[in-house]
């Protein structure tokens, strides 16, 4: 027997192996609720795409969260999110990334390619108020916060979340669903701004 065919099994065994081992971490960095892609796996993602200065950053938290869970269950709650999550995958598409950062809360970043992201937003917004498919009565609008990475230049990740988080609370507040960051400083306390967050699935 040549030395190659003595290894080959050694080799198989260690690719095999490897194979495996890859689907487990990139398991691990997977919601196992909704698919998408964790905190720590979605920065990762976000901070590459954020290199092309046409990058959008987007923050989105579905309204009214514990009011459904409260009047429809957990279940449907669960639902909820998983639609939100399949509709923001879908909006974004293979050239960007989306992550859940917890609870009803989700973040995204895309490529602005041909500069029509006000009204690709827009659209996705009435996409994501729409019901959850085989459950008509399981729906709420989702709040959309965002921001060009061109206006801020420089500007990292964190700091473009930031922005995209006061957009997204000031959407709340008003009648639109969907609200751009501003151009300028950042306010000084957005976490002390907030209305009380609503429960998790």
């Amino acid at each position: 027997m040549s030395t190659l065919a003595a290894l080959l099994p050694a080799v198989i065994g260690w690719a095999v192996h490897a194979l495996w081992l890859h689907g487990r971490l990139t398991t691990a960095r997977r919601d196992p609720l909704t698919g998408l892609w964790t905190r720590d796996a979605f920065t990762r993602r976000a901070r590459r795409l954020l290199r092309d200065r046409r990058a959008v950053v987007v923050l989105a938290d579905v309204d009214h969260f514990k009011q459904v869970n409260d009047t429809h269950g957990h279940a449907a709650g669960d639902a909820l999110l998983a639609a939100t999550a399949a509709r923001l995958a879908h909006a974004v598409g293979n050239g960007g990334t989306v992550g859940r950062l917890g609870g009803d809360e989700f973040a995204a970043v895309f490529i602005d390619r041909d500069h029509t992201a006000p009204e690709r937003l827009d659209t996705l917004a009435r996409v994501l108020a729409r019901p959850v498919d085989g459950a008509p009565q399981v729906h709420t609008t989702v709040s959309l916060g965002w921001v060009r990475a061109a206006d801020h230049h420089g500007e990292e990740l964190p700091g473009l979340l930031r922005r995209a988080d006061e957009a997204m609370y000031a959407a709340k507040r008003s009648s639109s669903s969907v609200r751009r960051a501003r151009i300028g400083r950042l306010l000084a306390s957005v976490a002390g701004r907030r209305p009380g967050r609503r429960g998790a699935a």
